[in-house]
């Protein structure tokens, strides 16, 4: 009986954690975000620093097709440069993994005001679903957890970016759909008009902004692994 007793709590002491990947990308808002401020922080108090795996690579100002290949318009022919961001970010996240078995995938995304301003919001979810395909085949696994930061209210009245409460409406029923799917609310973040009226700049996030957005796409993803 002591034998086996001993055997068990040898196995329970040598069993292996369970290692858990965290990708990072998106435009501006994304590039702003400091991971090692709060969001690595967070998990890592969670699961324990050796197992997570952070991996972040975002550009302001760009479109969701610089991820995702086989983007098009709702008019017109697919252009031929499309994904050639999200090459870089899976070439990262394949170094950073190496040769570790990864146990969970969560796919945190913050991108969607430039194809706001285009006008792209009618082919945004077909997209955003379709890049989400595109990075489960590639890493081989059909159970990748998505974090959506949803648009801040920047514009709601769709005068400067027409499209932009329609992605931010995608935004939710993208996330919604999928049983391994969230977001997170930003309207809190941006610069608010100070007491004259004045306003810096209410299309990005303030410096607490980005710490918090940190925290909410931890918890976020963290709630979805617990699951």
């Amino acid at each position: 009986m002591k034998a086996l007793i001993l055997l068990t709590t040898l196995l329970l002491a040598t069993a292996r954690a369970d290692v858990h990947l965290f990708i990072l990308s998106g435009q501006s808002n994304m590039a702003g975000l400091r991971p090692e401020l709060s969001f690595t922080p967070t998990v890592e108090k969670e699961f324990g620093k050796e197992n997570v795996i952070v991996v972040k690579l975002a550009q302001g100002g760009q479109p969701i097709r610089r991820w995702f290949k086989e983007w098009k318009p709702a008019d017109g022919p697919k252009p031929e440069n499309n994904g050639d961001l999200y090459e870089k970010l899976i070439a990262e996240v394949r170094k950073a993994s190496g040769e570790r078995k990864v146990d969970t995938v969560t796919f945190v995304w913050m991108q969607g005001e430039a194809d706001a301003r285009q006008g792209h919001g009618g082919v945004y979810a077909k997209s955003l679903n379709g890049l989400v395909e595109q990075l489960s085949k590639d890493l081989k696994r059909e159970d990748i957890n998505l974090v959506i930061g949803r648009l801040s209210d920047f514009d709601m009245k769709n005068k400067v970016y027409k499209d932009w409460t329609k992605v931010r409406e995608v935004q939710v029923e993208v996330a919604g759909a999928s049983p391994r799917g969230a977001w997170v609310d930003t309207d809190d973040l941006n610069d608010k008009p100070g007491k004259d009226g004045s306003l810096k700049n209410d299309l990005h996030y303030t410096k607490d902004g980005y710490v918090t957005l940190g925290k909410r796409f931890a918890d976020a993803a963290i709630g979805l692994i617990k699951k």
